[in-house]
């Protein structure tokens, strides 16, 4: 009996040794995020590149988490645009790639059900922010005549501090 109690005994005192070891392994996840500055100059020099090309638009510039940093409605825009740019930022931060490329995706295969999903726009005009293949935000715009145009200003802004995103 003695001898079955010191065997129960050791596999005991090593089972905990071993639970007890995997959270001393275990690490905080280590990030790069957009600051209110960076978030903040693209969406300021989107704004002004739309402005020189004659478009008023509305600019949203979202985190890692697609949650808004900065949002400027441009002067007379739409009230719809404030939404819509969000709403294209959102879509490029999600799926990690520019929001036009949804546009191709459903067109390949309607049947995706993409466009159901709350915030979700198949509409040109938001790029993804990255640092290396992480996606650490996304800016989007709306109001200038054709999406296209929309996204030549938020990569003007995206790559006004694209030193800093590396």
């Amino acid at each position: 009996m003695s001898s079955t109690i010191r065997f129960t005994s050791l596999v005991f005192a090593s089972l905990c040794t071993f639970a007890l070891a995997l959270p001393a392994n275990a690490q905080l996840l280590q990030r790069k995020d957009l600051s209110a500055s960076m978030a903040l100059t693209i969406a300021e020099t989107a704004l002004a590149a739309c402005k020189a090309n004659g478009y008023n638009v509305s600019v949203t510039v979202v985190g890692r988490n697609a949650e808004p940093l900065v949002q400027v409605r441009g002067d007379n825009t739409g009230p719809h645009t404030m939404e819509n740019s969000f709403r294209k930022a959102y879509t490029a931060r999600t799926f990690r790639s520019p929001s036009g490329d949804l546009v191709t995706r459903l067109k390949a295969d309607p049947s995706l059900g993409l466009i159901h999903l709350n915030n979700v726009i198949a509409n040109q005009g938001a790029l993804p922010i990255k640092v290396g293949d992480d996606t650490i935000g996304a800016a989007g715009a709306s109001g200038a005549p054709g999406g296209e145009k929309d996204e030549a200003c938020v990569k003007a802004g995206i790559d006004k501090v694209a030193e800093q995103l590396k």
